[in-house]
């Protein structure tokens, strides 16, 4: 039935669809379909002939590309003729949404949204069996439109969650707090942003475990992919072949960040960056950080560890060879001795696919590789996973991702199924899990952000959603 309907749509003319703020787009911007949907509203009808003309021009072309990159006219933005999905088996597809924008006016801009979440989770074999939620997240954008381009605007939010924990007819734990989750400012131009405050800084290639998490909590199996942001600045160029330069400094971040066992001296700053350039069909990234970091209370007496220097140095890569393929490793060194946390080696490669099955299967495959020893790529006790991914939309509004998790030291299995059905104004989630009590390396979340942490033992998980 969708075949066929797609053979009938026009990729040359369109329908028209809601405008779209170009002024609000850098060069080379990619704005993933369901990006697209959330910056305006579009009719049920919009949304269907949208997604045919989306499968025609892609699915049946075997696009190993998971998210869709929309290309917001060349003539507009001349960059994305790079940045836009290569050319494969003579398709060459240019989406013209600007063709009915509006002439946009420099006012000041301000918005309110939120998202509210309620969730409950049964875990039989945990110490506390139930696991109820709710959080709600409030944002508030102001936006300063100035000349040539350029945009002044802030973010503001918190996290408010509440939650019980409980062994029924034993003991019930309850838990709650007000947290601050965005407050940035930003400074942004046609090839530059400044950005200072609590924000998300997250990169790399790799999309299940990722070596690269050095700074964000998100956790693959939390459809929400909620973090916690950190404090600090972030600049970044863009250039005009799509190379792009990082350059932060964080201050005053204590809490554990990514993959960090040992916690920050948080009166020392920390400072990195970032060098990303095209290369071929994709692209290649090299990425460094320094912090002090405070072994004191890590189970080290030594007073001289509050103060120990450390550094790290990442590389990745992506590139669309008939299939997503892509790489990403990150190497930590400790100056002081620490013991077997003296140096952390984490490696990751991987490949995506979208298979012609019906609306259209993408599939992930990583391999990931850690290791933490007391000399330099030791490797006397390396930890092997395999992890599998597979999104079927079943239609619409309906979506089913499967994961799994083969953890080769420990020799045992962990698995993820989440279904997800979109009503008029909020979203649920049906999901079920399975996670051996010795597989923490797959437990990537935090707590007081997403309960998916909470996921150990086998049971299931409702979640409802309501964005506004």
């Amino acid at each position: 039935m969708i075949d066929k309907a797609a053979e009938n749509i026009d990729l040359q003319h369109p329908l028209p669809l809601p405008a779209l703020s170009a002024d609000r787009l850098k060069e080379g911007s990619k704005l993933s379909l369901s990006v697209i949907i959330q910056l305006k509203k579009i009719s049920l009808q919009q949304l269907y002939y949208l997604t045919l003309l989306i499968k025609k021009a892609f699915i049946k072309k075997g696009n190993s590309h998971g998210t869709l990159i929309l290309c917001l006219g060349s003539k507009v933005f001349p960059s994305l003729k790079e940045a836009c999905l290569p050319a494969r088996q003579g398709v060459g597809v240019v989406f013209m949404l600007l063709l009915s924008l509006p002439s946009l006016h420099a006012k000041n801009n301000l918005t309110f949204k939120g998202q509210a979440s309620a969730w409950g989770i049964f875990a039989p074999e945990s110490n506390y069996s139930l696991n109820t939620g709710l959080r709600y997240i409030p944002q508030l954008n102001y936006e300063i439109p100035l000349k040539n381009k350029r945009l002044i605007d802030f973010e503001a939010s918190v996290n408010v969650y509440g939650g019980i924990i409980a062994d029924p007819f034993e003991s019930v734990i309850d838990n709650g707090d007000i947290q601050p989750f965005r407050a940035w400012g930003r400074y942004s131009a046609k090839q530059f942003e400044l950005r200072v405050g609590l924000q998300k800084i997250n990169f790399g290639s790799a999309s299940m475990i990722r070596p690269l998490r050095w700074f964000d909590q998100i956790d693959p199996r939390d459809p929400l992919q909620l973090t916690n942001g950190v404090w600090g600045a972030l600049a970044r160029y863009y250039f005009v072949n799509n190379a792009n330069i990082w350059i932060w400094g964080l201050y005053g971040n204590s809490d554990l960040k990514g993959w960090e066992i040992i916690k920050t001296n948080k009166k020392f700053p920390e400072w990195g960056g970032r060098f990303q350039y095209p290369l071929g069909k994709g692209e290649l990234a090299l990425s460094y950080h320094n912090r002090t970091t405070n072994a004191q209370g890590f189970g080290l007496d030594s007073a001289h560890l509050a103060r120990n220097p450390e550094n790290r140095i990442g590389i990745d890569g992506k590139w669309d060879v008939g299939v997503g393929l892509w790489f990403e490793s990150s190497y930590t060194r400790q100056a002081k001795d620490v013991g077997q946390f003296n140096n952390q080696f984490m490696s990751n490669i991987g490949v995506d696919y979208t298979f012609n099955i019906g609306n259209g299967l993408t599939t992930i495959a990583e391999q990931i590789f850690i290791a933490f020893d007391d000399k330099a790529f030791a490797l006397e006790n390396p930890i092997g996973f395999t992890a599998l991914s597979a999104t079927y939309p079943i239609g619409l509004f309906d979506n089913l991702t499967g994961m799994i998790y083969f953890d080769w030291l420990g020799e045992s299995v962990a698995g993820f199924l989440n279904y997800q059905h979109d009503f008029k104004k909020f979203t649920g989630y049906i999901m079920a899990f399975w996670t051996p009590s010795n597989t923490p390396i797959i437990q990537q979340g935090n707590q007081d952000i997403n309960q998916v942490n909470a996921l150990t033992g086998k049971g299931i998980q409702l979640m409802v959603v309501y964005n506004h």
